[in-house]
């Protein structure tokens, strides 16, 4: 930076002052009678001016080369705490927001991802089904009633990604983005992917993208059997009449479903809960499906896939930015609980010991969810108190798993679980082995479960710290960037999932 620019200075003398300066002796008057020397002291006088006013506004100063380095997102920063929970303390924004001020300070110092890229040669190569309309987006048509509950026109626009949501962030990367419609994101993704290929024959990976889980979600009070599998039923017979599918008996074949494995396993010897047989099709159990939540225990060829939340940069500088502020929320709460009450022994005891013991502690920020209008269909209100949150209570929710624990990694909010099945067996391709390492696990059935708080505040402050840096170190690889997005420069959900199948395909063929 220049410094900031000045008058040039006034002559070292002045007419009045002649007889006072130093510069000059008693028979000054003599010596510039001669022209030759007035001259040459005007000119050394002028070359002496014009040296000190470059060194005034161009000072010498070596400025380091800077490179972020992968450690900033990798590894805990040292810093000192005031208290043992209130940790990285600074002045918390009114809203969530992602400015182009902080994506500008994120990327000022280098040009450079700090993330591992993933490439696609030679085993991740993807071929994209051009189904049916019917099968996807001919669905879209009738977007009113995908849904037996509300319209999902909203939700559908953008690709999947729903609204743009401006009190998140910017329009272009944050959304009001609906649970249950990872299929569609995935889809959108994957078409404009760097390792989609047009020709099959190089095809390590054959995709049918079926919006399964939209449809399922517009028939569950379908009470003709037959009507609802109709669909499921003549996908199967569309793929399996593929010369590709022959190949391998669809064994490199997978789909994408945006709802819980159970939406479609209705058995025929089995209760009727509004379910469809799509993955009982002996065709679809040689398929991998990916689904926002696994069967536990019959979902051998099931992986889980995240749920998606509000976040969907389109380049890595964004990424780093929201890392960054992630890191330097102010967390006034030890924990939180956002959900509401269930039906059901073992969800409703959960559910009503995590409300009251949340409703009767100081140190806990509870938003309680019911019917009607809610702050918990709100996202920036949810963000908002995951951000201001250590931990993040996660209940089962309708099923074991919930979209909330990844909104609860977006915000840094380390999620504590009361059931393994809501993350530990459900997403291995994308959460560490370890879950001690992100979050905290106190069994449902356990006396500890009665004490929340007591066992949070066990935990020290350089563990917390820990655990929060590996949750802001999983955020790229559980977010759906922008499906427009190219040289996106780190791996987010799908890179992770298309990498993950290509390794586990290979060993099935």
């Amino acid at each position: 930076m220049f410094s900031r620019r000045q008058s040039p200075p006034s002559p070292p003398w002045t007419d009045d002052e002649k007889e006072k300066h130093y510069y000059y002796s008693n028979n000054k008057d003599t010596h510039f009678n001669n022209p030759h020397l007035r001259f040459g002291a005007l000119v050394f006088v002028f070359l002496s001016l014009w040296l000190l006013l470059l060194l005034i506004w161009f000072p010498t100063k070596t400025t380091p080369i800077v490179e972020l380095d992968v450690d900033l997102v990798q590894k805990p920063q040292q810093q000192q705490h005031v208290h043992h929970h209130l940790i990285h303390k600074t002045q918390n924004p009114n809203r969530i927001n992602t400015s182009t001020t902080a994506i500008a300070a994120a990327t000022t110092t280098t040009t450079k991802s700090p993330f591992t890229v993933p490439t696609c040669y030679p085993s991740v190569s993807v071929y994209v089904y051009p189904l049916p309309a019917k099968f996807n987006l001919g669905l879209l048509d009738n977007c009113h009633i995908l849904n037996v509950y509300t319209n999902m026109c909203p939700h559908v626009a953008n690709r999947g990604l729903g609204q743009p949501h401006p009190q998140l962030g910017s329009a272009a990367s944050w959304f009001a983005t609906h649970q249950f419609i990872a299929e569609m994101i995935f889809h959108a993704r994957v078409e404009n992917h760097p390792c989609r290929t047009l020709d099959p024959s190089s095809a390590t990976l054959f995709y049918v993208p079926f919006y399964g889980g939209l449809h399922s979600s517009g028939n569950f009070k379908e009470a003709n059997l037959t009507a609802r599998d109709e669909l499921a039923v003549d996908l199967v017979d569309y793929v399996q009449s593929q010369p590709w599918w022959k190949r391998h008996n669809g064994r490199d074949h997978f789909i994408a479903l945006g709802r819980t494995a159970w939406d479609f396993m209705r058995a025929a010897d089995g209760p009727d809960f509004g379910a469809n047989s799509l993955l009982n099709l002996p065709a679809v159990k040689n398929m991998s499906v990916l689904t926002v939540e696994r069967h536990p225990w019959q979902g051998s060829n099931q992986q889980g896939l995240p749920y998606p939340s509000y976040f969907h940069p389109s380049t890595w500088q964004e990424m780093v930015a929201w890392q960054n502020k992630v890191r330097e929320m102010e967390r006034p709460h030890l924990f939180s609980f956002i959900g509401g009450p269930r039906k059901g022994l073992e969800k409703a005891a959960v559910r009503n010991e995590f409300i009251r013991q949340c409703g009767e502690s100081t140190r806990c920020m509870l938003l309680k969810c019911g019917s009607g209008a809610s702050k918990c269909h709100e996202p920036s209100e949810v963000l908002k108190v995951m951000s201001e949150s250590q931990f993040c209570l996660q209940a089962p929710g309708d099923s074991f798993t919930r979209r909330s624990t990844f909104d609860s990694v977006l915000a840094g909010c380390i999620p504590v679980f009361s059931s393994p099945h809501t993350a530990y067996t459900q997403y291995k391709w994308f959460l560490p082995g370890d879950g001690s390492t992100y979050s905290v696990y106190i069994d449902e059935k356990s006396d500890a479960s009665k004490r929340i708080e007591g066992e949070l505040l066990k935990i020290p402050s350089e563990k917390v710290t820990a655990m929060r840096e590996k949750l802001i170190e999983l955020i790229p690889s559980l977010t759906y960037a922008h499906p427009n997005a190219t040289n996106l420069g780190f791996g987010d959900a799908v890179d992770v999932a298309l990498a993950s199948l290509a390794k586990h395909i290979h060993t099935m063929i």
